[in-house]
């Protein structure tokens, strides 16, 4: 089986390229000879990451920005189709979920962030990247969503699961839309994912349930897998997740308590 195709000469956009899932995904696509675009809105995490990708040997470039604001990102695309002369693979992974995740305890602003940074730069990247793939009859767009949106509740917040099953539903749309034209996309579905993320939950997890998640360089190995097939073959959905599934109702509790 064809699966072991070398990058080499492939460029990649990967947004939220700092830390977590796309940190690790731009580490494991680089040392496999990819050209790493690194997007993200705290320019020292991105410039980390390229330290760390150009110390392996591998190539890099950063843009900070949001990837909610149009101009930039198709500034950046401009760039970047300008410089190599095309973008192979595009990783949307930027996203965060809200602090407050009950209905009533959300704030508009919370709200209106989650959508942008989850759903509205998904939609303007890919937007921007696919007429340089049409022209080039070739293309993957990989597409990071959550268990969250097919398993809903306070737990993840409302806002996050929903922007997420909308990915799940873009991923989908995309590749009807874009039938035959050589553009393939796929959505990871992970569940728990050991990330810095974490960091940011009501609830911060313990180190010994953190061990028990997914870990980020199996989140790295499937996107590797799916970006790495012949161009003939797609996986539209793939769903990762921990083989022991934590008991969160304590925590819910516990949120529900911080919230009254």
């Amino acid at each position: 089986m064809e699966n072991n195709m070398s990058l080499k000469d492939q460029v990649c956009i990967i947004t939220g390229g700092g830390s977590g899932i796309g940190r690790g995904a731009a580490l494991r696509l680089a040392a496999d000879g990819a050209t790493i675009i690194l997007i993200g809105r705290t320019e020292s995490k991105i410039r980390t990451v390229q330290s760390e990708i150009e110390a392996n040997g591998g190539q890099s470039i950063v843009y900070a920005l949001n990837v909610a604001d149009w101009s930039s990102i198709q500034k950046m695309v401009d760039e970047v189709v300008e410089t190599y002369g095309k973008i192979d693979i595009l990783i949307n992974n930027a996203g965060h979920s809200s602090r407050n995740r009950r209905l009533l305890n959300c704030p508009p602003e919370e709200i209106q962030q989650v959508i942008d940074s989850n759903l509205t730069g998904t939609f303007f990247c890919t937007q921007a990247v696919v007429p340089s793939m049409l022209k080039a009859k070739s293309g993957t767009i990989i597409n990071v969503s959550s268990l969250a949106a097919v398993s809903p509740g306070p737990f993840s917040g409302f806002a996050y699961g929903a922007v997420k099953a909308g990915v799940i539903n873009f991923t989908q749309f995309l590749n009807e839309d874009l039938k035959n034209t050589g553009i393939r996309a796929s959505v990871l579905i992970p569940g728990e994912v050991n990330t810095p993320i974490l960091d940011n939950r009501p609830i911060t997890p313990e180190e010994s349930a953190r061990r028990g998640m997914v870990d980020v360089a199996e989140t790295s190995a499937a996107i590797h897998l799916v970006v790495s097939l012949p161009p003939r073959t797609n996986i539209p959905e793939l769903t990762i997740r921990p083989t022991w599934q934590r008991n969160i109702a304590e925590e819910i509790v516990e949120i529900d308590d911080l919230n009254r």
